[in-house]
């Protein structure tokens, strides 16, 4: 997993419905802006594991066990999250390392959805969205986890963002990202996290294929290429920083309350 050592914003979300910024001890549909006195050092996957206990997947090869954690704040669940975490002298093995996470809090992990066709800009939308290419963007551990970037009036109206499969017959490995902007189409640019689970997706069968992304932006249709494989790490491939900057964002530009 990619690892920053120095950012200015917290992103956050969790619950069953939306994504924004929010508690991790929330488990509803409210959204609020969420401020941390810590850096976000790592994404990882937290996994439950069946004696209530849990581990954190870091990257393909290493996972780090939470000694101050005594389960996963998410039950069952497992989700994408955002934490800061320091390593403790004691040491597993090589590649399971013992750390004291300071903070977490979920990002907003949804599964795909099937394509509708000639009804998904009805069901899904069809509003200008854009991918921010910096570390939060990447393919791995079985998810597609993306930072992106619109347009808000910060009124409160909540948006939708979904992850279409089945949109290339001859590429299964093509998906498109939706955004209803339920009429929030003017404003502030603003940012959010969130985490699609590609378990849908055809078994690569333990090889690296090209996973691409489709999205509609504000002045053209983009597309992106990712390396992925299934339930594997991998990496942002052939991207480009479709937005121009990947630089820090104030964490008061990150109110987006979506769906």
């Amino acid at each position: 997993m990619n690892k920053l050592n120095k950012l200015v914003f917290m992103l956050a979300a969790t619950g069953t419905a939306a994504l924004s910024l929010v508690s991790c001890n929330d488990d509803d549909d409210d959204w609020m802006l969420v401020y941390q006195p810590y850096t976000v050092n790592a994404i990882v996957t937290v996994k439950p594991v069946d004696d209530g206990d849990c581990y954190f997947q870091l990257d393909d090869s290493t996972t780090l066990q939470p000694i101050n954690l005594k389960g996963s704040p998410y039950g069952e669940k497992e989700v994408r999250a955002l934490v800061n975490y320091y390593e403790m002298k004691e040491v597993i093995n090589p590649n399971s390392l013992n750390v004291y996470v300071n903070w977490m809090d979920s990002i907003r992990t949804k599964p795909t959805v099937a394509t509708l066709g000639d009804l998904n800009d009805e069901a899904y939308g069809n509003d200008p969205i854009e991918i921010v290419n910096d570390w939060y963007t990447v393919a791995e551990d079985g998810y597609l986890t993306l930072r992106f970037r619109t347009l808000s009036d910060r009124t409160g109206r909540v948006h939708y963002v979904n992850l279409l499969t089945g949109v290339d017959d001859d590429d299964p490995y093509t998906v498109e990202l939706r955004h209803d902007a339920r009429g929030d189409v003017s404003g502030i640019a603003t940012d959010g996290l969130i985490a699609f689970d590609l378990s849908q997706l055809p078994d690569t069968g333990g090889e690296v294929v090209k996973l691409t992304l489709k999205w509609k932006g504000y002045d053209a249709d983009k597309s992106v290429t990712f390396d992925y494989c299934t339930r594997g790490s991998s990496s942002a491939g052939d991207s480009e920083d479709v937005n121009g900057t990947n630089a820090p964002i104030e964490v008061e530009s990150l109110k987006l309350e979506v769906e």
